[in-house]
């Protein structure tokens, strides 16, 4: 009787993982990606050539650019104005582009993912043929607060591809994405 269980047991989990796997195409970093979303990957582990990577979303009224290594989607054009790190969560979070909602200040790994390190100075340090327009070769804020001093917030210079932090009541440029977050960047 005990073996019976032990095997009912075991056929159970079996049949448990096959159903909370059904539906997923394909896993890559431990991050599963919907059936019903042709070519959407995360890459993360691949460099992808521009013409591969990013991708202009007609749906977005082509205002928005989905990246193919992060599978995160990125506004095509950053508002070229300055803002407190307050601020610019604030304009992310009220931001509509393409008439869809949802948009955040990136994390500071995401933001630095779009960086070109074989792109030098003055910037900006972004892969030949990107299909970005307005990004300054300036200072982005992104959502992460600095563990050593929680009045800074990191942030990514696209005029030299470093990755440093400013203090939260300093004006810099806002970048906003949609997708997957991270859940300890603010």
């Amino acid at each position: 009787m005990k073996n019976l269980r032990v095997i009912t047991f075991s056929i159970s989990m079996v049949l448990l993982g096959y159903v909370l796997t059904a539906g997923c195409s394909t896993m890559t970093q431990g991050v599963s990606t919907p059936t019903d979303v042709p070519g959407v990957t995360q890459n993360w582990d691949k460099a992808l050539p521009t013409a591969q990577r990013f991708v202009v979303l007609a749906a977005f009224n082509n205002d928005a650019v989905r990246d193919n290594e992060t599978g995160l989607v990125w506004e095509k054009a950053p508002q070229t104005t300055i803002s407190t790190w307050s601020a610019a969560r604030t304009f992310c979070t009220d931001k509509s582009v393409g008439g869809r909602k949802g948009w955040r200040l990136p994390a500071v790994h995401e933001l630095a993912s779009l960086v070109d390190s074989s792109i030098g100075a003055p910037g900006p340090t972004l892969q030949a043929g990107h299909p970005f327009s307005n990004v300054q070769p300036t200072h982005y804020w992104s959502a992460v607060t600095s563990a050593d001093f929680p009045t800074s917030a990191w942030l990514v210079f696209f005029g030299s591809g470093d990755v440093f932090t400013s203090v939260k009541v300093g004006s810099l440029h806002a970048w906003c994405v949609r997708g997957g977050m991270n859940t300890d960047t603010y």
